[in-house]
């Protein structure tokens, strides 16, 4: 990647377990990019709960997207799934507090399992989904460079340690204390558009 990278055309946002375009970090992102960047293409699906699945409907989905003017945001699980979808495109990435070792940690949350934001709306954990989330594991970014990572040592879900490790070589906000779901997101929001040449 050249110093100074174009600005994205395209943000994509992968929302984590559980999680949905509803979250508070995709709706204040999403908010960002229409009041500051209407130009921008902003895509952030519902994830279905198989990673096969999901994987198979983002590459569908940005299948026609320069890679050169592409981002991908994810979080937790999203995060883990943004930096595979932004190594397989070759396009930037921002991964906020992003799951590291998905099938070691969702081995346990096997069943029924409700939507953070909408708890009517349940799925089904299937065990197999657990091989699928262990199919996509690859080891620390290949490309580092081309990630910028917002990893909270407060997180109250995921080792700050495995993440940063994960992370090394990348650009990487570590903040003392925080929260899994990044409560203080708001504080961060322009250094991910910046990162994304978007200041």
């Amino acid at each position: 990647m050249s110093t100074l990278p174009l600005p994205v055309t395209n943000i994509l946002y992968l929302h984590g377990f559980r999680s949905s375009p509803l979250s508070t970090k995709a709706r204040l992102l999403e908010r960002h990019v229409r009041e500051h960047f209407a130009q921008v293409h902003w895509w952030c699906p519902q994830l279905p709960p198989s990673p096969r699945a999901a994987m198979e409907m983002v590459a569908q989905g940005v299948s026609g997207w320069p890679a050169a003017t592409t981002g991908v945001i994810g979080s937790s699980l999203g995060g883990f799934y943004a930096a595979h979808v932004a190594q397989m495109l070759g396009c930037r990435g921002v991964l906020l507090n992003p799951a590291v070792h998905p099938a070691r940690d969702l081995a346990a949350a096997v069943g029924e399992q409700a939507l953070w934001h909408r708890p009517e709306d349940r799925f089904i954990f299937e065990p197999g989904f657990v091989t699928e989330l262990k199919a996509l594991e690859s080891g620390p970014l290949k490309h580092p460079e081309d990630f910028f990572a917002v990893i909270a040592k407060g997180d109250e879900v995921l080792d700050w340690r495995e993440m940063t490790n994960f992370c090394r070589g990348a650009r990487i906000k570590l903040l003392e204390g925080g929260d899994h779901g990044l409560a203080d997101f708001s504080n961060h929001i322009d250094e991910v558009f910046a990162f994304l040449g978007l200041a």
